[in-house]
């Protein structure tokens, strides 16, 4: 598929303060779009940022038929710009498609695609410490259609965003609330894809645990509540007695790319890392013993978010000491010196532009 390229005429004034962009709230000129008509992708295209049109009844309104990804592009000491295991994402995405009824995408000629955004937009990618390019594909269900089926047409679309540090204050630990009410996802379900409907059944357990002072929720698994599957919108891991353990995939946890690479750091390490059942219970039990060392969670977004006190029950209790552990503190240094080409890559993470 040739690429086309049209090029805004009115082009955005830039940020002037970086530490003024938080996340997700400004987007570039240019975005890319392609689009299923029944048979085929066709007619990608590069084109000024801008409202979509769409009927009233297209299915993604109704019927939910929505995925989507999340990945940065970084600026290195030398002002080149490279991405960060955007193949892992690209593939992940064909998972979401596959389960929710999607038709798939050509992986290497959409990487080609998304590199031609990224560098067309290449004076967006802010160069402050910590600051990045959030890159978000996403596929949308656009048949006029109201009954329930898969649809038969789709927009495929990137959008770059500008963003600072995830946490503007700086990385500290958070306290997190064991939800013990909803469930987000059960095996059989869609939890371990990047559906949208997915984020929307976490926003009330979200919003209860802001209201008791909590920044993340703790989920457990869906059938028996005890089982641990993921913290917020991130892969969970537990430090215990030397151990590191993170709940293995089990149909309702996604696959986090971070997460891999934090298992894969680790184990290079020689760190012991167990993928398996981890309960709620041993977790506390450990702190009771004093062996629960660190818990932290991952993501493309935060990248380490460092746990300082979780709430489970009636049972309120500070990790360690409360403050960033050694490990969390080594992986963090260590993704982000590969993500912004300070360290070296050995596992062929990194993808320069």
């Amino acid at each position: 598929m040739n690429l086309t390229i049209q090029r805004t005429t009115q082009p955005k004034p830039k940020p002037q303060d970086e530490s003024k962009l938080g996340f997700g709230r400004i987007f570039t000129d240019h975005m890319y779009i392609t689009d299923y008509n029944g048979e085929k992708w066709a007619n990608p295209r590069i084109v000024p940022y801008a409202p979509f049109t769409l009927d009233p009844a297209s299915m993604v309104f109704h019927y939910g038929q929505a995925v989507f990804e999340g990945l940065k592009a970084y600026r290195r000491a030398d002002g080149s710009l490279q991405l960060f295991r955007p193949r892992d994402n690209l593939a992940r995405l064909n998972l979401s498609n596959s389960r929710l009824c999607i038709p798939s995408i050509d992986e290497a000629a959409t990487l080609e695609h998304l590199k031609a955004l990224v560098e067309l937009e290449a004076d967006w990618v802010p160069r402050s410490p910590n600051t990045s390019l959030y890159i978000r594909p996403f596929i949308i269900a656009v048949d006029p259609f109201v009954g329930v089926r898969a649809s038969n047409t789709y927009i495929f679309a990137i959008i770059l965003s500008p963003v600072g540090a995830y946490y503007a204050e700086g990385l500290k630990p958070v306290k997190i609330y064991v939800e013990d009410e909803y469930v987000r996802a059960v095996p059989g379900g869609m939890g371990f894809t990047k559906a949208a409907a997915n984020y929307a059944a976490s926003l009330a357990a979200g919003e209860k645990a802001n209201k008791l002072g909590y920044s993340q929720v703790l989920w457990l698994d869906g059938v028996e509540r005890k089982y641990i599957d993921e913290v917020g919108s991130m892969n969970i891991f537990f430090k215990i007695n030397g151990t590191l353990i993170t709940p293995a995939l089990n149909g309702s946890i996604l696959g986090g790319i971070t997460r891999d690479s934090v298992m894969c750091l680790a184990k290079s390490w020689d760190i012991p890392v167990e993928e398996r059942r981890i309960s709620i219970e041993e977790v506390y039990n450990a702190q009771c013993a004093g062996t629960l060392e660190e818990v932290f969670g991952t993501g493309t977004a935060a990248v380490v978010s460092p746990v300082g006190a979780m709430h489970w029950d009636t049972h309120d209790f500070t990790v360690a000491d409360g403050g960033m552990g050694a490990l969390t503190q080594r992986l963090y240094d260590t993704l982000t010196g590969i993500q912004y080409g300070r360290q070296q890559d050995e596992f062929g993470w990194v993808e320069k532009l």
